[in-house]
Parts: structure tokens; C-alpha cells; sequence
């Protein structure tokens, strides 16, 4: 296919929403006029700041910039996701960990991948470890509100000292944050078969479950793995149940018996790591420390305000903060907005602004759009201004970070959903939570110009194309929340400071 065919329609469309199965769009569908080849991203030289400081007057110009916004951050600062996850938080945390003393996880569990690379260009995949882990100088906690599946954590672990890092004294677990076995996992796959049709599309990795057993007050945390004459017991109460639940789950005594072992053994190596992180974060607040918490999946996936039920099982948005690290809302300060300058999702559930068919599936390969933790293709589509402005409103964002702005480089046109409106026309103001009305709404899109050269070598806002500027600034007037940080490639360096 000759990729420069292809181009958007010039005018503002409306375009009914598709139902989470899938069925067709009304009307005139746009397409795109998809950029240079993506791989060209990827091969942009990676190297530190602080090698880069003295390279060109440009790259020195940039490192000012970065030390001005990165320095002017609030002692308790968060970095949040704006849309459906996988918009890029693990990138921003991994340099901005430089300048924090603690590193936080407050929620979630191993369903959040965080792609981070390193001075050298080398890549990691993380899930339950914080992102800062690969600044040396940065305690990495994960909190009590986060579930931990020890066997994954253990491999996350094995697999950064194999390649360099040190983990030794550098990570604490919560000892109030909750097990999760690999019988959760188990049972999360039968609920999902139970569905069916109306599967939620969780990535099958126990969160959901975990949660249960946490909320129905039967579930076990890392501070039992003190107490193993209590355990077993503990375990065959969570065992029986979900042999009771599902027919699909078989369980014997055996199995109980050979998990109890094995996490005796998961007891020794995890006794180093554990501590009462909620006096290790308060004590380090009354010092004057800096803290930086990371979130994992995204407000659009929020359990109360996300679009429920096709949601994850925690609170990514900033109130999850308090009650999964216990600290208090007063101490809150900066929290960074991470939105893509698109719309992706994993999994099923409403997506006002997607792009189906053709379309979606180029703009998948130009932005690599696959899970980091299941590998599954994403969803891809327009940025949502209406999904993104109810994600500041209850988020109270300083500022944000728009990632991937180099995918959309060589699009003739640009698309932004900047309302909606039911079908017979009426405005819906804010963002629906009643899924019969997200499946049938219409988006109204505002087009913009787009500017067809490759930016990922730009590291200086003014040397950005007009329509790039243009882009960035439209959405910040859309929004109301000013774009501090732009990111144009996946390295390490690879990011603007405004």
C-alpha cells in the first residue's frame, strides 16, 4: 500500500460512537495519511543529560529547561495517566526520579507495564518495581494499596540485577499491601470465559480478583508471610472458596500444601524488602524529602470514575494516591497529566473517538501500539478533549505531558473530538457514565493542519513545526492545563521541556 495516498478529510465530521462490540460507524469515516516510517523513532540516539549538556548550545539550552521545571516541582509530586493506560507515565517517572529521593507505586499491580529505557538505550519492561529504579541514587516503594504477586516480582527483579541494576536495599514492599496468588489468576480467566460476550477484557493477570478477596475482608498480606503457622489456614479458607465459586478450579490438598512451601521460601527472600511504608513515606515527608508517585493504568480506568464496568479494580486517580501510600491530601502537590496526543485502549468497553477498520490499524503500526504486559494489539483513535477535561477536573492536574507526538508526524490533517452530542443533536456536557449513551453519542471533531517532517530529533519547543506548535497549543487552550513536557520518541532523551 502506497502509504501517501492517504489523508483525512478536510472537514469537522460527526461520527456516532460504536458499540464495545465492535458494530460498524455511521457515516463518513476519516483516514489517514500515515507518517514516515516509525522505525525512524526508534533509532534516535540515546544518551544522558548529562552527556548530552555538553554536545551543542542547543542540547545546553534544553538541559537549563529541564533543570528549571524539573527543579520547581513540589515535594509530593504524582504522575497520572489521563486516558485508558499506556500513555507513557513510566518514561516521564524514570527522568524525573532524578530528582526525588522515593519513588512510590500506590495501586495496581502487575496489569501495569512501564516501558523505560536507559542512558545507554537499553530497554526494560516493568510492572510491579517503581520506575525510578534506574536512577541509583532512588528508593523505589510499593505501597500498601498495591497487590504483589511475589513469583513475577522475583523475575522483575532477577532480570534487573542480571542486567546491571541493583536492587539491594533499594526497594520496600508495604507490609500491608495484599498477595496475589497464582490461583487469582486462575479464577480471573474462569470469571472472564463466565462473561462471554460481555467479557471486560482485563489483561488475566488476577488483579481483579485480588481486589475481591481484599474487599471481602478474606484476603492475605505480605505481613502474614511473618506468621506462617497461620497461613496455611489463611490460604485454605481463599483456596476452598473459589474451588466453591468455580467448577472450572480444582483444588486438593496437595495444592495447598505445595503452596504453603513455596511461600515459605518466598518468605525468606522477601523478608529484606518489607517495611511499614506508610512510616517510612510520612517520616521522610517530615524530612523534607521528595517523593514521586507513580500511577499505573489510567483515570479513564478509574473504578469510580472510569467506564465502569470495563475497568480495572483500583483508583489511578489522585485520590488512590492517599489511600495507597497513607499520606495525607494535604502534603499532595504537583500531579502531571500523561496523555498521548491520540487515543489508545486495551480490552473492551466504550471509546468515543476511535478509529476502526483501516485507519485504526495504521495508526497501530506507526505508534508500535502493543500491550506491554499482554502484547495485545490497542485500540487506537483521536485524542478525546471531552474524556481528557473530565480527567483534569478530578485530577486537579499542574500540568501535563503529551507523548507521542512524533506518530503523528507527516499527517496532512489532524483530528481532535472536541464535544459530543446525542444523536438527535442535543450537547452532552461532561463525560457520560451511562454506557448506553457512550455507545450512541457523536463526536464532533475540530481539524487541524499537520506538518509531515520527522520531529524526534527536536529537543527545543520553538524549532517544532508551526503545526506541531499549533497542535500542542490548541489542546492547552482545549483544556485549560498547560503541556510542560512533549514527549517525540521513545529514548530517554527524547523529550521537550516547555
Amino acid at each position: 500500500m502506497n502509504l501517501s495516498s492517504l489523508r483525512l478529510d478536510s472537514s469537522v465530521v460527526s461520527v456516532p460512537q460504536r458499540s464495545c462490540n465492535g458494530r460498524k460507524i455511521r457515516g463518513e469515516k476519516p483516514i489517514l495519511h500515515l507518517p514516515y516510517d516509525s522505525r525512524i523513532s526508534r533509532n534516535v540516539l540515546e544518551v544522558s543529560v548529562k552527556a548530552a549538556s555538553s554536545s551543542s548550545s542547543s542540547v545546553v539550552e534544553q538541559t537549563g529547561d529541564e533543570l528549571d521545571r524539573l527543579g520547581s516541582l513540589s515535594q509530593v509530586s504524582g504522575v497520572l495517566g489521563c486516558q485508558w493506560g499506556d500513555e507513557g507515565k513510566g518514561k516521564l517517572v524514570d527522568i524525573l526520579a532524578k530528582q526525588f529521593n522515593i519513588v512510590a507505586r500506590c495501586q495496581g499491580g502487575a496489569n501495569a507495564g512501564h516501558t523505560i529505557y536507559n542512558s545507554e538505550g537499553k530497554k526494560f519492561a516493568l510492572h510491579l518495581v517503581p520506575s525510578g529504579i534506574l536512577n541509583e541514587e532512588t528508593l523505589c516503594v510499593i505501597g500498601n494499596g498495591v497487590v504483589v504477586h511475589l513469583p513475577g516480582l522475583f523475575e522483575e527483579i532477577d532480570g534487573l540485577e542480571s542486567n546491571g541494576v541493583s536492587c539491594k536495599g533499594r526497594i520496600l514492599v508495604s507490609d500491608r499491601a495484599h498477595l496475589l496468588f497464582d490461583f487469582h489468576q486462575a479464577v480471573d480467566g474462569l470469571r472472564e470465559s463466565e462473561l462471554a460476550k460481555s467479557f471486560i477484557g482485563t489483561t488475566k493477570r488476577g488483579i481483579g480478583p485480588c481486589y475481591s478477596s481484599k474487599m471481602i475482608r478474606n484476603g492475605i498480606r505480605v505481613s502474614d508471610l511473618r506468621h506462617m503457622d497461620t497461613f496455611r489456614y489463611k490460604l485454605d479458607l481463599l483456596l476452598s472458596d473459589a474451588a466453591l465459586r468455580f467448577e472450572g478450579f480444582n483444588y486438593s490438598n496437595d495444592m495447598l500444601r505445595e503452596e504453603v512451601e513455596r511461600y515459605k521460601r518466598f518468605a525468606d527472600r522477601l523478608g529484606p524488602f518489607i517495611a511499614d511504608t506508610v512510616h517510612v513515606v510520612n517520616e521522610a515527608i517530615a524530612q523534607k524529602k521528595k517523593i514521586l508517585v507513580e500511577g499505573g493504568q489510567a483515570t479513564m480506568l478509574d473504578i469510580d470514575f472510569g467506564t465502569y464496568p470495563f475497568v480495572t479494580s483500583s483508583s489511578p486517580s489522585a485520590g488512590g494516591i492517599c489511600t495507597g501510600l497513607g499520606i495525607a491530601p494535604r502534603v499532595l502537590g504537583d500531579l502531571i497529566g500523561v496523555v498521548k496526543a491520540y487515543t489508545t485502549r486495551v480490552g473492551s468497553g466504550p471509546f468515543p473517538t476511535e478509529l476502526l477498520g483501516e485507519a485504526g490499524d495504521l495508526l497501530r503500526s506507526a505508534g508500535h501500539e502493543f500491550g506491554t504486559t499482554t502484547g495485545r494489539p490497542r485500540r487506537c483513535g483521536w485524542l478525546d478533549i471531552v474524556a481528557l477535561k473530565y480527567c483534569c477536573q478530578i485530577n486537579g492536574f499542574s500540568s501535563l505531558n503529551l507523548t507521542k507526538l512524533d506518530v503523528l508526524s507527516s499527517l496532512q490533517e489532524i483530528q481532535l473530538g472536541v464535544s459530543y452530542k446525542k444523536i438527535d443533536g442535543t450537547p452532552i456536557k461532561s463525560f457520560p457514565a451511562d454506557l448506553s449513551v457512550l455507545k450512541q453519542l457523536q463526536v464532533e471533531y475540530e481539524v487541524l493542519p499537520g506538518w509531515q517532517s520527522d520531529i524526534s530529533s527536536i529537543r527545543n519547543y520553538e524549532e517544532l513545526p508551526p503545526a506541531a506548535r499549533r497542535y500542542v497549543e490548541r489542546v492547552e487552550e482545549l483544556v485549560g492545563v498547560p503541556i510542560h513536557y512533549i514527549g517525540v520518541g521513545p529514548g530517554r532523551d527524547a523529550l521537550i521541556y516547555k
